[in-house]
């Protein structure tokens, strides 16, 4: 049984990695359970094995996309400088842009019409996973350090994220200096780095808010 379960979770791993491909180079409308089946080189009697029918293979996909996001919001933690307000505040937004504005596809046919209930899934885990990051890493060092807590930590850069998508979104000619300038005035770093101005880090400084 425990092959039989490692060889499905292989198999099934193998669909979700062809369906990706084929959405981002031929879009989601333009593939069907037959060219996955096909990539994969299973029948698609086997296929619905695995996945009861097309949507399942888009929502597997979406995951996979939310698992990349969460990985480079790791990666962003990981190695920003504590010290370093500037730099970790344009590493953020860079990590916004190329989440919510790569042109594959893929994420080109999310922001349509009719798969406008994917995108808001797609936002709303993404969403999840950076102020989760935020409120249970540096947020709880910042709180530690310099005693400065904040109520709905959470609740407050969740509604930040989605108001900066969506400015993003409706204008993605917006300079990236501009994005930093509303984080910074939504967070009040401005406010803390004249008490504090060494010692924050721009998820950090939003505890203070």
């Amino acid at each position: 049984m425990e092959c039989e379960s490692k060889e499905a979770k292989r198999r099934r791993a193998e669909i979700v990695a062809a369906a990706r491909e084929l959405f981002e180079t031929k879009g989601i409308g333009h593939t069907t359970v037959k060219d996955i089946s096909e990539a994969v080189n299973v029948t698609r009697s086997l296929f619905y094995h695995y996945f009861p029918d097309k949507d399942a293979v888009v929502e597997a996909v979406l995951d996979d996309y939310v698992e990349d996001f969460r990985i480079m919001v790791q990666t962003w933690d990981a190695e920003r400088a504590p010290h370093d307000i500037d730099g970790a505040l344009r590493d953020c937004i860079k990590i916004l842009r190329i989440a919510v504005f790569d042109n594959d596809s893929f994420r080109t046919e999310l922001v349509t019409h009719e798969n406008a209930g994917l995108y808001l899934k797609f936002l709303h885990r993404s969403t999840d996973v950076l102020a989760t990051r935020f409120s249970q890493t540096t947020a709880v060092d910042y709180e530690r350090e310099h005693g400065l807590p904040i109520d709905h930590v959470y609740e407050t850069f969740y509604v930040l994220i989605i108001g900066l998508v969506g400015y993003m979104r409706a204008h993605p000619e917006a300079e990236n200096e501009l994005l930093e300038d509303l984080v910074s005035q939504a967070l009040r770093l401005d406010m803390a780095g004249q008490s504090h101005s060494a010692a924050f880090s721009p998820v950090q400084t939003g505890r203070g808010a």
